[in-house]
């Protein structure tokens, strides 16, 4: 019997240590300030998205060049870690391809106010919408492009305010997924607040959806990518890469080209 509520003991506050620092195990975000953005891209210039909560949060665009413009732009929702300068050089390629980009920050991340949740998220992603809408890009002339965590983040964008398409980069089918098989050991799918279920919803949506992930994935199972391609109602285009979920080709032209390739589909 001692033996039973010692365990017991252990066990409940490794389950209450879990339900109350849960978004810390989520969110690894790089709060330090970034420069602007004009010291790191050629061109680009600060942007303020205004969340309806109350938040200015900074961000970046990065225009089109002009030889190749599409007319399209690309909202990157990133993932959970970083913040906007690391993406820098994949906006870059987005723009020599003829995409205007807007480089977003969530709350908390790259010296921006706030703390991150799903919410918060949400509110981010919309300010972030608003934001190229003012600049010239609305939703029918926006890509959503959302990284890791950032699938949750444009899925859910998406089916609110549906633009000319989605890319997903590693994207996993709902975060408890995620978490289920990272920490087989712990009842996940009851103690997760965060869910960000994309395939929920994705699965009325009829705009045209790019799925990219590699077959090595050691953060986001590739059978979770894979299972949301395969349940795309709408998929333009599948994209296996050979690579690690944060291997650079993860971010290069493989990538960038995929994007292209949408953006002349549906532009």
């Amino acid at each position: 019997m001692v033996v039973l509520l010692v365990t017991l003991l252990i066990v409940g506050t490794g389950v209450l240590a879990v339900w109350f620092l849960q978004r810390q195990l989520i969110y690894f975000p790089d709060s330090e300030p970034v420069p602007s953005a004009v010291e790191v891209v050629d061109g680009a210039r600060d942007v303020t998205l205004h969340t309806e909560d109350g938040l200015d949060l900074d961000a970046w665009f990065v225009p089109a060049a002009e030889a190749t413009d599409t007319g399209l732009a690309v909202l990157v929702a990133p993932g959970n870690g970083g913040n906007r300068l690391s993406r820098a050089d994949f906006a870059k390629a987005l723009s020599r391809r003829g995409m205007a980009v807007l480089l977003m920050d969530y709350r908390g991340y790259g010296g921006n106010p706030g703390r991150p949740s799903e919410s918060g998220l949400t509110a981010d992603a919309d300010a972030a919408a608003a934001a190229l809408e003012e600049l010239g890009y609305p939703p029918s002339r926006t890509i959503h492009f959302g990284e890791s965590l950032g699938t949750g983040v444009v899925a859910a964008l998406q089916a609110r305010t549906p633009p000319a398409g989605v890319v997903l980069r590693s994207p996993f089918t709902e975060l408890a997924d995620v978490g289920a098989h990272h920490y087989p050991w712990l009842p996940v799918r009851l103690l997760l607040r965060d869910r960000f279920p994309v395939s929920e919803h994705l699965a009325e949506s009829d705009v045209p959806v790019t799925v990219i992930y590699g077959n090595r994935d050691s953060i986001v199972p590739t059978a979770l990518s894979e299972q949301v391609a395969d349940e795309a109602p709408s998929l333009f285009e599948r994209v296996v890469l050979t690579a690690d979920h944060n291997d650079s080709v993860m971010f290069g032209a493989p990538v960038a080209d995929a994007v292209l390739r949408l953006a002349n589909d549906v532009g």
